[in-house]
Order: C-alpha cells, then structure tokens, then sequence
C-alpha cells in the first residue's frame, strides 16, 4: 500500500473525509494530553475540546495537527462566552448527577424519574458534544448549540456514534487512569468525523 503523502490540494480518495496526516496517529494523541489539560479546570471543558475539533477539521485544509497550533488557538478563545459555556455545562452535569442522585434514592416514582433524567441527559450530553464539534463554536457556542440540537434529532445515527464514541473513552480512562490524558484526542477525532460526515450527507440531500 502506497505511503506517499499528497499535497493539500490533492483530490482525496472517494469516501476519505480526512487528508494523509490523520493517519499520524501520535499527532491526535499530542492533541489529547494538551486538551486534557486544558479541561483540568472544568469551565474550561466546552473551549478545550471544540479547539480539540477545530484543529482536527483543519487537517482537510492541509494545515498540521500539533499541540503548539493547539495552544495557539486556545489562547486566541480566552474570552467570557467560552468560560459561560463551560459554566453551563458543568451546572447541568451537576444537576443532572443530582437526579439521578434522587432517583436511587427510593423516592416515589424514582425509576421513571431516572429513566426521564437518563433520556434527558443523554440528549444533553450529545447537544454539547456535537456543538464542540461545529465550527460556529469558535464564534459564536448559541448557534452551535442551535445546529446541534437540530442535528442531534435529525441525525439518529450520528447522535448514537456520539455516544459510543462518549463511552469508548469513559471506559479506556475508567480501564487505566494514564490514558483518561489521552482519550480526548480521539474523541475529538471521532465528533469531528462524525460533524463532517453530517455536512457531508446534508450536501448530498440538497444537491
């Protein structure tokens, strides 16, 4: 199998949604260990990973993936939007921890309660995940959080992938603690295939 690595302006082989560099695995791991950092103060968890896609995405447009270029980026999205964000979803988590808390607590009705705090999680968790993934999240998280929550219940298929792909890297990080510095990039990786994916049948629906 041939290796040689094309230019950014090369036509990429039918069903490729990535260039030659993606192949670079060690590049999207470099990736992960930088992000996690970035998310060690939890407010910061929405900008660090939507950085994570952004400059994963970027790959289609022959730029490289290093932690430096990373880095760079996310200093350019030190703004207050980002840290709301953050602020946001660490408040739903907690919220949703808490009745789920609730639920196992033997109240009346727990196990419908948990059930309907289960499904309403899981949505929410697929919303944010799929907003890092748009590329409005570097503008503007209100219009990604729009398009995902659109794209989450048009787009079944992709919302599953989204969190199988959530749940591969909670069990490789709950497996061995070393690689919960790692699994970031690879989850990443896959929202971002799964964003491109999306636009890719959304062109093929309206063309």
């Amino acid at each position: 199998m041939s290796t040689r690595t094309r230019e950014p302006g090369e036509r990429r082989e039918p069903g490729e949604i990535f260039g030659p560099r993606m192949t670079l695995f060690a590049d999207v791991l470099s990736i992960g260990v930088v992000t996690a950092l970035a998310c060690l103060p939890l407010v910061t968890v929405p900008a660090a990973l939507s950085t994570a896609c952004a400059v994963l995405r970027s790959v289609r447009e022959g730029r490289p993936v290093t932690a430096g270029r990373y880095v760079a980026l996310l200093r350019e999205r030190a703004r207050f939007g980002d840290l709301a964000a953050g602020a946001v979803a660490l408040a739903g988590a907690l919220l949703i921890a808490a009745d789920v808390g609730l639920a196992g607590a033997g109240l009346p009705g727990g196990r419908v309660f948990a059930v309907v705090a289960g499904v309403i999680g899981a949505y929410a968790v697929v919303v944010g995940l799929r907003s890092c993934a748009r590329p409005e999240s570097l503008t503007d998280w209100r219009a990604a959080v729009r398009g995902a929550a659109r794209d989450a219940l048009r787009d079944v298929g992709g919302s599953g992938l989204v969190l199988l792909a959530l749940a591969a890297a909670v069990l490789c990080a709950w497996m061995m603690l070393p690689l919960a510095f790692l699994a970031p990039g690879p989850l990443a990786m896959a929202l971002t295939a799964i964003d491109v994916r999306d636009e890719s049948v959304t062109h093929r629906e309206t063309a």
